[in-house]
């Protein structure tokens, strides 16, 4: 049987969170998906798997709600189930930064789809590329000579930003991450703390590796379940337990 894994996120404003997150819950445990589901006043984001059907209808379900029309789906197959369990959790934020009057949906900075990307680094052109992930996954791969704040959480991004170069406030900035949640948040700080030229990575890692292959980027792309990590065709390199 293969699986459709499904990622997704959107900052939003969004009310009466309980009740959100029983329809959530009800709707996905019917359908037999796994995964987990954040929500929050700021927020979605989503990591669920299940066959294609499930897939399909869940993210009819998400699209049905005007809040959440917006949001897309990266999409990548396995042949095995790579969540245990399926979850739905209320969260102060669905990407913890814990920055007082920080607002992703209203500060957000442009994003740089993965072939404009591509097409800047072909040409060679002057861009500060910021890995805005862990070290650990820094480690098992990132984009050639990207610049990263050997974070050990998210949670550490705002303040280690005091360690950057004061010059590259003047440059063209790309913040990065797996998806595109924390480069997007990434990126409001950075606007926030007075960064002129801020762009981030359309849809992050991933959806560069759906469009642009490993063009520019050495080694894989670490994901938060029983994949490991991913290489640039999106294949598992390590299954993990089944």
């Amino acid at each position: 049987m293969q699986f459709i894994n499904l990622a997704g996120y959107k900052f939003v404003s969004l009310e009466r969170l309980p009740e959100l997150k029983a329809k959530f819950k009800e709707y996905c445990g019917g359908l037999g998906l796994k995964g987990t589901i954040l929500l929050s006043p700021e927020g979605i984001n989503i990591f669920v798997s299940g066959s294609t059907p499930e897939a399909t209808r869940l993210k009819a379900f998400v699209h049905a709600d005007s809040r959440l029309a917006g949001l897309r789906f990266k999409e990548s197959a396995s042949s095995y189930q790579p969540f245990k369990r399926m979850l739905v959790k209320i969260k102060k934020e669905i990407i913890t930064l814990r920055v007082p009057g920080l607002n992703p949906a209203a500060q957000r900075a442009p994003a740089i789809t993965p072939a404009e990307l591509k097409r800047w680094l072909d040409e060679g052109r002057e861009v500060v590329l910021l890995d805005t992930r862990n070290a650990f996954e820094v480690e098992i791969g990132t984009f050639r000579d990207a610049v990263h704040l050997n974070l050990k959480s998210f949670g550490e991004f705002p303040r280690a930003t005091g360690k950057l170069d004061e010059s590259i406030k003047g440059k063209t900035i790309v913040a990065f991450c797996t998806g595109g949640i924390r480069c997007e948040k990434a990126a409001a700080v950075l606007i926030q703390k007075g960064f002129r030229s801020v762009f981030q990575l359309d849809g992050g890692i991933l959806h560069y590796f759906e469009h642009c292959g490993d063009a520019h980027f050495k080694g894989r792309c670490f994901v938060f379940d029983q994949r490991t990590a991913l290489d640039g065709n999106l294949n598992p390199e390590f299954a993990g337990a089944r």
